[in-house]
């Protein structure tokens, strides 16, 4: 006999009313001879009707799934609460920035309307995707029943019907025209860009570049004398550069030129008297060394940077100087800087500028410069230089520059009509029939903001100026004596596509029309207006600088939700609202280059030399200065930074990413209610921006 299995023996031992006759299965070559059976299967027996779940097992099973379920919905909801309070601790409310109260009700007011609608849109997101994969589809389904138009009757039915013909017959056309308008202009300037980008090719294919016959320095040319040295005056405008001002004014200083044919003036706007003294004192210690330096500061600040360069060209002593090099406070020169810039103008009357190209000593510090340093090296490496090589002009970039003083007068001189005072005297510079030339292999190091918030106003600035000044020269273009294509490459190019034409076309085409195409379906955009052609821009951007390609992404997103700011920018200066006059100093970090290891060297002789630096100074003047320098070095400890985030904006980008997750499911049959909540909230962060840079 077989040995009997322990639940058979169970089974047998149960008074079953229903005992079925005992079975014997016999097979050929056993390895056991019998295996008797008790009872019936459980599965051969007849099934009792009356018989009832066992409803303790189904509560166990419930019970298990809710605690499966509670357990993940708490998971959820500690990361989400986790990740909240992160995000609160880094928003710029809470870091101590003083904000109007009224703006900031109402900021906080409409913040609240947008978070309900963010809030829901996820939650209807996620309920369409439930139901996706449970596969509760209205139109599968065989089970469902569609009800006819006849069988709805009520207001529901009715609205809804109204709004699908108002939408068909009214909306969507006019979407659709706006569309195509956006769609040229976006393959105008998409054209534009391809031409650039093939210039810049062909360029680097032919090598192409500005270049000095021989050598105008060499040693058997100057021991005869000096004279073949141009005087040159360098100007350092600033205001309250607490950060940088030292190390800018030390690069400047150490400049490969005779010292008697350079003078530099450092033109102090700062209203905090202590960063006076700070800045004088830098002065003096550099004067001391036999540089020729002076300090220059107005008691009235009118015209911003523009009224401090006016101010310091009607000196008397200017009239001695052929040339001026411009250095904002942060940008830290070469010493040979000058000897590779101002031979470019010998032999050549008709040159009037000599624009360098930037480089920056902070572009891998965070996010937000990597950014940054692919739009800026686009701009450089492929507009400047095409633009100077092919036009021989180009929009000066305000610093790292060298002028023809004879150019500046005979133009104007510097204005204050505008916050882009450097792109004015380019313009008329040009209509006075003067050259430019960019010079792409001399780098001047400076920073680019760190901040968003100095990101922010900084572009505000830079696109609301060229507006301001489109307005006001353009009479004076229609009215020049350049000829009818120099004309027509400053008005349609310069002006037209490249500073009104891309912020318009951007913010329209991708924040309000696509928007709505998911409200007005008839007026859906076609794939390679959406993600082929925008993604083949965004590579011919970054083609100058090829160690951003891992933040391509990134990119994209950063663009469209700047396109915001760009686009009110230029609303502003073009009608020449209120904030479009605003200049506020871009905040510095002063991080150091090579250049400031000589003046790190030099700062454990500061306390040594101090008596013979300020020997013309009060023993009173000497402490205050002292204690001034003390203060500083407490202030300028090393704190730890933290990246201060913008409600608004950082609720734009999340729901960038959240249209980007919709047209992927949207391809899936998703249902249709997600997209309703998600524009209204986009449009309502548009506006509220909008709103905010207009006030």
């Amino acid at each position: 006999m077989a040995p009997r299995l322990g639940f058979l023996c169970r089974w047998g031992k149960e008074k079953d009313p229903q005992k079925g006759t005992p079975v014997v299965v016999t097979m050929e070559k056993p390895n056991f001879s019998v295996v008797e059976i008790d009872g019936p299967d459980a599965a051969f027996r007849p099934v009792e009707k009356s018989r009832g779940k066992n409803t303790k097992q189904v509560t166990w099973i419930l019970l298990l799934k809710a605690n499966r379920a509670v357990g993940c919905i708490a998971w959820l909801v500690t990361v989400l609460w986790t990740l909240l309070g992160t995000i609160k601790k880094r928003l710029i409310y809470r870091q101590g920035i003083a904000i109007e109260g009224g703006k900031l009700g109402r900021g906080r007011l409409l913040f609240g309307v947008i978070r309900v609608f963010l809030v829901t849109s996820i939650g209807i997101l996620a309920f369409e995707m439930l139901a996706y994969f449970k596969g509760w589809h209205y139109f599968q389904h065989s089970n469902l029943h569609i009800p006819q138009a006849s069988e709805l009757q009520g207001l529901l039915h009715s609205l809804y019907v109204a709004w699908l013909t108002c939408r068909a017959e009214y909306i969507a056309p006019l979407i659709q025209t706006l569309s195509k308008f956006c769609i040229v202009l976006f393959l105008i300037q998409s054209v534009d860009r391809m031409i650039l980008c093939f210039g810049c090719l062909w360029i680097k294919y032919k090598r192409i570049e500005p270049k000095i016959e021989g050598d105008p320095f060499r040693s058997d040319d100057v021991e005869g004398g000096g004279y073949k040295y141009p005087m040159v005056l360098v100007q350092i405008p600033m205001c309250n550069e607490r950060e940088v001002y030292e190390q800018s004014i030390s690069a400047v200083c150490q400049i490969d030129w005779p010292r008697d044919h350079l003078l530099i003036q450092v033109l102090d706007d700062s209203d905090d008297e202590s960063i006076q003294l700070l800045i004088k004192a830098e002065v003096a210690k550099w004067s001391h060394k036999g540089v020729n330096i002076v300090y220059r500061h107005r008691l009235v600040r009118t015209g911003y940077k523009a009224g401090n360069l006016k101010s310091a060209m009607s000196c008397d002593y200017v009239r001695d100087y052929e040339f001026v090099a411009i250095f904002d406070a942060d940008f830290q020169p070469n010493p040979d800087f000058l000897k590779l810039t101002v031979p470019h103008f010998k032999d050549n009357p008709e040159l009037g500028l000599v624009q360098a190209r930037w480089s920056f000593v902070n572009r891998d510090e965070n996010l937000l410069t990597r950014l940054q340093n692919i739009n800026l090296c686009f701009h450089f490496e492929v507009e400047q230089q095409v633009n100077g090589v092919f036009l021989n002009f180009f929009g000066f970039n305000g610093t790292a520059g060298v002028w023809r003083i004879k150019a500046l007068e005979e133009s104007g001189g510097w204005l204050e009509r505008t916050t882009v005072e450097d792109m004015d005297i380019a313009v008329r510079a040009h209509l006075n029939g003067w050259r430019f030339v960019f010079l792409n292999d001399v780098k001047v190091l400076c920073e680019v903001p760190e901040s968003y918030e100095a990101y922010r106003k900084q572009q505000h600035r830079w696109h609301s100026g060229p507006m301001q000044l489109f307005r006001l020269s353009l009479p004076a273009v229609m009215s020049s004596k350049i000829s009818a294509w120099k004309k027509a490459n400053l008005i349609l190019l310069f002006f037209l596509l490249r500073k009104l034409i891309l912020p318009f076309y951007s913010f329209t085409l991708f924040c309000i029309i696509l928007p709505l195409t998911m409200f007005v379906p008839e007026a859906e955009l076609p794939v390679w207006v959406i993600c082929y052609v925008p993604v083949f821009m965004s590579l011919l951007n970054i083609l100058p600088s090829p160690k951003s390609f891992p933040f391509i992404v990134p990119y994209l997103l950063f663009e469209n939700t700047m396109s915001v700011t760009k686009f009110n920018a230029m609303v502003s200066g073009l009608f020449q609202l209120g904030s479009s006059y605003e200049w506020i100093v871009t905040k510095k970090a002063g991080r150091s280059s090579e250049s400031d290891l000589l003046a790190a060297a030099e700062r454990d002789s500061k306390i040594t030399n101090q008596a013979q630096i300020y020997r013309g100074a009060s023993e009173s003047k000497i402490s205050e200065l002292t204690h001034l320098k003390e203060r500083k070095e407490v202030v300028s400890a090393p704190v730890k930074k933290v990246n201060k985030l913008y409600r608004k904006e950082l609720a734009l980008a999340f729901l960038l990413l959240l249209a980007s997750l919709r047209s992927l499911l949207a391809a899936q049959g998703v249902h249709f209610y997600f997209l309703m909540f998600q524009g209204v909230t986009f449009l309502l962060v548009g506006l509220d921006l909008i709103g905010e840079q207009m006030s």
